[in-house]
């Protein structure tokens, strides 16, 4: 059963930067990190989670929402099941539950960002507050 942990979040001043992390694990032989597309889901207070950032399987390719390119680079390392979301300039909006997500199909990664449901297995969060 593959389990997801996100870290990371706190409170943090307007203009700071901060990097959420992903450790993934419960993978089998059969299946790797490598089988999975990996997203970053923000909910804000009072919101729906959207999908922020995608990543390809193997790390190469990522897509972005246009609200946060720029701000926010995601990154994985396959080799140690890890992913990460690292935002700088950090605004008040930036406010809300993290999620990091695998999904195991492979469609456009542009796709996944409006599609949670594709993303079988979810981590419980980590909360971020943006306050002066």
């Amino acid at each position: 059963q593959l389990q997801i942990v996100e870290s990371g979040g706190g409170l943090v001043h307007p203009g700071e930067s901060l990097t959420l992390s992903c450790a993934t694990s419960g993978f089998t032989l059969s299946h790797t990190v490598e089988d999975y597309v990996l997203g970053w889901f923000r909910q804000a207070p009072g919101k729906e989670r959207d999908g922020v950032s995608i990543m390809s399987r193997s790390g190469i390719d990522t897509y972005y929402i246009d609200s946060v390119k720029g701000r926010f680079t995601a990154s994985r390392d396959n080799a140690r099941n890890t992913a990460f979301l690292h935002i700088s300039s950090v605004t008040p909006d930036d406010t809300g539950d993290y999620f990091c997500a695998a999904s195991p199909y492979q469609f456009s990664l542009s796709i996944y960002a409006t599609r949670p449901d594709l993303f079988r297995h979810w981590g419980q969060g980590t909360h971020v507050t943006v306050s002066s």
